[in-house]
């Protein structure tokens, strides 16, 4: 495959980015710029306004982070205060995670002043405001945030927007999906007029362009490659099969065998097929980790974690939850079940083939979701509107995606899964005093004085609800035939 940049790119250095940054991005292994690094960095450092467009995992992070961070240093007119100078907004908790850490990172051995370093510092929602808002009042530099959390906490008067000198939109497209653009709006409403502003996407629909011409200053429109590539991928080698929904899990564990497989990112549609896939190949001995809407935040982050350590090598995830999960290394992207339309599509395989890296898209198609696989192939020009007819079992499986030919739909002992052991076993039941037995003898639920067992009465367990009596109580009763008096027998007689 040929890289994504046809010629050697300047290093940061050569950019004339400041030497702290320069080192910090050394010591994560990255010293030359990427394509859409090289042609923003000169403008951005320059403080102009700018749209850089490039699809995911080229780059956007540092392309607008570096310059952000250089120029907030290095401006001797306005020293930081710990009022927020730069804002990144950001569409997903994940993506505000990712490109928070992105920045700190590089922002290892800057200084606000003599007495503080730089901090950067994420808002988002799904966890508790305090935190977030007691790390607002010691003082931040740089924000990094989700549009509904920075919102609230701006009412509020917690975040302090009039201090801003530099404005990052970044995925403004997928702001857009996800109905943002309103938030965005009213967050525009409480910065300065005078202030650097960069937006960075995938795509420009056109209420992104629209967005752009009202708080933007004569931006430059940058676009980093090809206008075919970002629909194509390049580096990307890609397999549609048409598979029947019950033989999926089986193709999956024998995709998951083949040579050089790496990590791997699995979408369905639907929550709980994320999770229903998840299971059954943590069964079959796989390390996996699911990502979707029915699990906290906690357990996404964990699950997140354990994937870009590599405690977990496969991640299953639904297209909302994998917004902004932004990982070089993933060798395979397997389309469990296929996207509502060709930029989802886009969206998916772009997780792998990425900075020039190789990589295996593999879509699998079901019979009744072909009309809708036949749509995203013609507005793509992939060329497989029919897909072959494909079982585990396929010889031809194991040949394109070069699967050994004795893997099978298990590789050992059952592995754990990282979901929450809350959401995937029954609650445990709590172990309840042990109940008296003994008959008694009640009326209204009150035993019946004088009978020879009241004064031995028991209570009703404390898990039984009120206005019920127990267990106890409910048990069949036997009714005890009593013998006649002498005298009754005496009158009979």
């Amino acid at each position: 495959m040929t890289p994504v940049t046809p010629h050697p790119t300047p290093t940061f250095a050569e950019l004339g980015v400041r030497d702290e940054i320069v080192r910090a991005l050394a010591e994560s292994g990255i010293e030359h710029a990427f394509a859409i690094q090289e042609l923003t960095l000169p403008l951005a450092l320059a403080g102009d306004d700018l749209i850089g467009q490039a699809r995911t995992g080229m780059g956007k992070t540092f392309a607008f982070g570096v310059p952000l961070l250089h120029r907030i240093t290095s401006d001797t007119e306005r020293p930081l205060t710990g009022i927020p100078r730069a804002l990144i907004v950001v569409p997903t908790r994940e993506l505000c995670l990712q490109v928070h850490g992105d920045l700190v990172a590089a922002a290892k051995y800057l200084r606000a002043d003599d007495t503080r370093k730089l901090t950067v510092t994420a808002i988002y929602g799904g966890r508790p405001y305090e935190p977030q808002i007691e790390a607002l009042q010691k003082g931040v530099d740089v924000v990094v945030g989700t549009p509904g959390r920075l919102l609230d906490l701006a009412q509020q008067g917690h975040l302090r927007l009039g201090g801003l000198s530099t404005l990052v939109l970044d995925e403004a497209d997928e702001m857009l999906d996800l109905g943002f653009l309103p938030d965005i709006e009213r967050i525009l409403k409480q910065i300065p007029a005078q202030r650097q502003a960069m937006l960075f996407s995938a795509t420009m629909p056109d209420p992104i362009i629209t967005l752009a011409r009202t708080f933007m200053n004569r931006p430059t429109h940058i676009r980093a490659e090809a206008p075919h590539s970002a629909a194509t991928h390049d580096t990307t080698e890609q397999f549609a099969y048409r598979a029947h929904a019950l033989d999926k899990v089986e193709m999956v564990s024998r995709i998951l065998q083949a040579d050089g497989r790496g990590a791997t990112m699995i979408f369905t549609r639907t929550k709980r097929t994320a999770q229903k896939v998840a299971d059954e190949l943590a069964e079959r001995g796989f390390k996996v980790g699911a990502v979707h809407g029915d699990l906290g935040q906690g357990a996404r982050e964990k699950a997140l974690k354990a994937f870009r350590t590599g405690e977990v090598d496969v991640l299953v995830a639904t297209d909302v939850a994998a917004r902004g999960i932004d990982i070089d290394d993933i060798t395979h992207v397997i389309n469990f079940q296929i996207p509502e339309d060709e930029q989802s599509y886009v969206h998916r395989i772009g997780r792998t083939g990425r900075a020039g890296k190789t990589g295996i898209a593999v879509t699998l198609v079901d019979w009744d979701e072909l009309p809708r696989w036949t749509m995203i192939d013609k507005a793509l020009g992939l060329g497989t509107p029919d897909p072959a007819e494909t079982y585990s079992s396929s010889p031809h499986l194991y040949d394109e995606l070069h699967i050994p030919t004795d893997a099978g739909g298990t590789i050992g002992k059952p592995a754990r899964s990282s979901a929450p052991k809350a959401e995937r076993e029954p609650r445990e039941r709590t172990e309840r005093p042990a109940r008296d037995r003994s008959r008694r003898r009640t009326r209204g639920g009150k035993p019946v004085s004088g009978h020879p067992e009241a004064g031995d009465q028991t209570a009703a367990p404390d898990d039984a609800p009120a206005g019920e009596s127990s267990d106890a109580d409910r048990a069949p009763r036997r009714r005890r035939r009593r013998r006649p008096s002498k005298a009754a027998a005496a009158g009979a007689n």
